[in-house]
């Protein structure tokens, strides 16, 4: 499990399950969205996604408890982020 496969689940909910939009907004391959998300599928052992052939149709009952485990996991970044910012900037005269 990695952050790249986080972010591309988080942005592919947003986009409608179009993942040709992920790609785009996240500036990589739809293919590589694809095997990402497979692959953290399989690492937790559910599916996030319900498809029909390879099109993403909607998010499954686990897969909307990920999200909201990402979207959290996300926001914690943003603050891990944001504290490092403040402290590197500490030692910088006025």
């Amino acid at each position: 499990m990695n952050l790249h496969q986080l972010r591309f689940v988080q942005e592919a909910a947003r986009r409608n399950l179009n993942l040709t939009e992920t790609a785009k907004a996240l500036h990589t391959s739809q293919p590589g969205i694809s095997k990402a998300i497979l692959e953290l599928e399989g690492e937790l052992g559910i599916d996030i996604f319900a498809r029909h052939g390879k099109r993403l149709k909607r998010v499954t009952e686990p897969g909307r408890q990920v999200l909201e485990s990402i979207e959290i996991i996300m926001r914690e970044i943003g603050n891990l982020k944001r504290i490092g910012a403040e402290f590197s900037q500490q030692d910088a005269g006025t």
